[in-house]
């Protein structure tokens, strides 16, 4: 069986609504590339001809390229491609495939394979899964506003969450949530919808300007003593009025820590 690819282009704040259609029209898996100047670049695998044909059509205006790679055990290659990862100091991602064991001194999550905003390859993930690590005490309740794949939310639970939800307002973004986790806490819509004062952790992995304009209702559905972990944006994007206790940076990105 030939292995067949759709390769394109758009921009980071795009990325995510981009992967989601991909999905829905029947990609095997999505491997990602972001570039400095807020570009990126995704490549989609499908396993007929007739499917990656038809997401070329409805892509066109992307332009994007279409790629005959030939024969080959592209299930074997795609396998291979994402391997566990240990995150932070008790984290060990895994694909579902996987059947390996996480190390004595780690917690299993499985991640959404495919999509590296899910995997944990992102540094703005892995600043927020490791500041979860510091968060998330037994029983706490945690939210993620801008859920995505949720893969926040299934460390929050390893770590020994007692209640997780989330919001996006990206109705395919929560239904892929949905599915990964098993959660019914997850809904379309934004923060506004959510309870004053009911959570123990809130976590938001979206961008500056979002984190900005909506760090009052944050606050809100934050109970005294939370932890508010925002992240999605580079060093330099720390969006204002924030009363940081803590950043922590990588490879470019930001996550800041607010504690209530």
């Amino acid at each position: 069986m030939s292995l067949l690819s759709l390769r394109l282009q758009c921009d980071i704040d795009a990325k995510d609504s981009l992967i989601a259609e991909l999905y829905g029209l029947g990609t095997t898996g999505i491997v990602e590339r972001e570039e400095l100047g807020g570009e990126c670049f995704l490549e989609a695998f499908f396993g007929t001809q007739d499917e990656v044909e038809l997401a070329a059509s409805l892509l066109a205006a992307l332009q994007p390229e279409l790629v005959d790679h030939g024969a080959r055990d592209y299930v074997r290659e795609f396998q291979d491609h994402w391997q566990p990862l240990a995150v932070g100091k008790r984290l060990w991602l895994a694909p579902p495939w996987d059947a390996s064991p996480a190390p004595d001194d780690r917690l299993r999550v499985e991640y959404q394979a495919g999509m590296a905003c899910g995997s944990g390859a992102h540094p703005c993930t892995q600043l927020c899964l490791e500041a979860l690590e510091e968060a998330v005490a037994p029983g706490a309740r945690v939210v993620d506003v801008g859920v995505g794949s949720g893969i926040l939310l299934m460390a929050s639970k390893a770590l020994g969450a007692g209640l997780v939800a989330g919001c996006d307002i990206d109705h395919d973004a929560v239904a892929i949530a949905r599915e990964a986790t098993g959660e019914t806490r997850l809904f379309t819509g934004s923060a506004r919808s959510l309870r004053s004062a009911a959570f123990d952790v809130v976590v938001a992995n979206i961008s500056a300007e979002a984190v900005e304009t909506m760090l009052g209702e944050l606050r809100r559905i934050a109970a005294p003593g939370a932890r508010v972990i925002v992240s999605g944006f580079r060093e330099g994007d720390l969006p204002g009025g924030l009363g940081v206790s803590e950043v922590h940076q990588r490879d470019g990105w930001a996550c800041a820590v607010l504690q209530l």
